[in-house]
């Protein structure tokens, strides 16, 4: 098979981890050539995401040591959709598909088998997609599960319980770099490109070693940046809300013209304080969610790269 797989594989600080699970994906990509799923000129690409510890001489190393592992450093850390989206932009030209997936462990790399015969099979886009979330607590499984219909209610088209782990075709990656914003959420961007896709479902194991770089802080940003980068359903819910508390201000004023002629009025110190904490509230959040989105337009406007490729363990022709 001719077929050139690039795996792109985002690391920051992971010199725990990095040790173990490049063997894995090693003996994963032997495995598919001898299978004759891909060529022999297929890549295992480590995007280092500006580490503190020792991940790029562990990266380096690697590539000196096997040559189908390369690397590229960043100059500084982006965050993992940016080195992701570094990996891809990378691999685009030099593969026939790319498979982006997470250095930790967890993601079962067994289930590229299915996604390259997906590939074979004419999808362009294959998502990998968590069967269940039984290994995870209670916490983590309802607030993963909130997360993404949260969402899909705000207008996100992602797939449920996929992350970053899914197969791309060159095709589809050349079309993705029309995408031009700065403030990016790739699960839910690759919908949009459109193409034939599908699903591959496997289950998701713990950590091998290290620890996750994804605490709940970050995956709320995470939902938050994703919803006010593909979506302005936000801004709507604040314009139906404020005409909703316009309609009811509105009868609160007849109430009060009309007690004030009947001769009911009484003086209220509480309902007035209270209905002014409301106003006010709402007016603070829509002022924040409509900051948000001008921050974010002010970001756009700048176009700075959304990435700064410092080093290669291989140069160039």
């Amino acid at each position: 098979m001719n077929t050139v797989l690039w795996i792109v594989i985002p690391c920051y600080n992971e010199e725990q981890v990095l040790p173990i699970t490049s063997k894995m994906f090693s003996d994963k990509l032997y495995q598919l050539i001898s299978d004759g799923k891909i060529s022999e000129n297929s890549r295992i690409l480590f995007v280092n995401d500006g580490s503190k510890d020792s991940t790029w001489k562990i990266i380096s190393e690697l590539a000196e040591s096997d040559e189908h592992f390369i690397g590229i450093s960043q100059s500084r850390n982006r965050g993992h959709q940016n080195a992701v989206l570094a990996g891809l932009m990378e691999a685009k030209d030099k593969a026939d598909i790319t498979i982006s997936i997470d250095c930790d462990g967890q993601d079962d790399i067994n289930a590229m088998d299915k996604m390259i015969d997906a590939y074979h099979d004419g999808c362009e886009v294959v998502y990998g997609v968590r069967s269940s979330r039984e290994t995870d607590t209670f916490f983590k499984r309802f607030t993963a599960e909130s997360f993404y219909k949260l969402m899909n209610k705000m207008g996100a088209e992602v797939v449920f319980n996929h992350a970053d782990y899914r197969l791309v075709s060159s095709r589809v990656l050349k079309e993705f770099q029309n995408f031009k914003e700065v403030n990016i959420f790739l699960r839910g961007m690759f919908p949009l490109v459109g193409f034939k896709s599908t699903s591959v479902y496997y289950d998701r194991s713990e950590r091998l070693a290290g620890k996750s770089h994804y605490p709940l802080s970050k995956m709320l940003a995470l939902a938050f940046d994703g919803i006010t980068s593909l979506s302005v359903k936000p801004l709507r819910i604040i314009t139906t809300l404020g005409i909703i508390i316009a309609a009811i201000s509105f009868i609160g004023v007849l109430w009060s013209v009309i007690s004030h002629f009947v001769g009911i009025t009484v003086a209220g110190w509480s309902s007035m304080v209270s209905i002014m904490c409301l106003l006010g509230g709402v007016q603070l959040v829509g002022i924040g969610v409509l900051g948000e989105y001008i921050g974010k337009i002010y970001l756009e406007v700048k176009a700075r790269p959304r990435y700064i490729i410092s080093e290669r363990t291989w140069k160039d022709e």
